[in-house]
């Protein structure tokens, strides 16, 4: 509709006058309400674009305040966000400061043990040389103490001996006198009983070094 007024708006200023002044008042009146009827039709069709556009103008409007505030929203979050990494890239530089130090403390500690460790191997080394050490002076006085066991032995089968001599001799004695004393009469002294029992209980003592021999020797000479 708009290009058919157009056309007639166009038509009507391309005539010249001298055709203007041919047409009728009827034809003049005609077209003038039809020129008019158009530029009516016009204005409200512009008056509907320019709502038109305005309704579409307000949506716009409300969604760029939607996106404004979904904006101001994301800034807020970015800001939070940003702080969050600025705490924890705080956080990252402390774990990487006392990471450093662990690993500086590590390195200390296991320098002190294998220097301890060193220390203890060298120290159970020498324990172990000494324990050798003894081990052979203990191997050594043992065969000292069994040799002077066997020297031991020896010497008491030698004083054994002798003290069995003497004791025969003491028996031997104390016997003849016995026999002196009986026959002279005199058996029941005291010298002659108390002799007696001497030599029995040397007879009988357990620890005593008479052999077999030697007790038959004195029940002899008693009889």
């Amino acid at each position: 509709m708009s290009k058919s007024t157009e056309s007639t708006a166009e038509d009507l200023t391309k005539l010249p006058d001298e055709e203007l002044i041919k047409w009728s008042k009827e034809e003049l009146i005609r077209r003038l309400r039809r020129a008019e009827a158009e530029k009516m039709s016009i204005m409200l069709d512009h008056s509907n674009l320019i709502r038109e556009v305005n309704r579409t103008l307000q949506l716009h409007l409300n969604e760029i305040r939607g996106l404004k505030d979904i904006n101001q929203k994301l800034q807020e979050d970015n800001q939070e966000l940003r702080d969050l990494c600025c705490f924890l890239d705080d956080d990252r530089q402390k774990g990487k400061k006392v990471s450093r130090e662990w690993q500086r403390l590590g390195r200390y500690s296991a320098s002190v043990m294998r220097k301890e460790v060193t220390l203890y191997l060298q120290k159970l080394k020498e324990l172990e040389v000494k324990q050798e050490e003894v081990i052979k002076e203990n191997l050594e006085l043992k065969e000292l103490c069994l040799m002077l066991d066997e020297d031991k032995s020896g010497g008491a089968g030698s004083r054994n001996s002798i003290d069995s001599q003497n004791s025969l001799g003491q028996i031997s004695a104390a016997g003849t006198s016995l026999l002196r004393d009986v026959g002279d009469g005199s058996s029941t002294s005291s010298t002659g009983s108390t002799d007696i029992k001497n030599i029995l209980q040397c007879v009988c003592d357990p620890n005593s070094v008479f052999s077999t021999n030697s007790v038959s020797l004195i029940l002899h000479v008693f009889v």
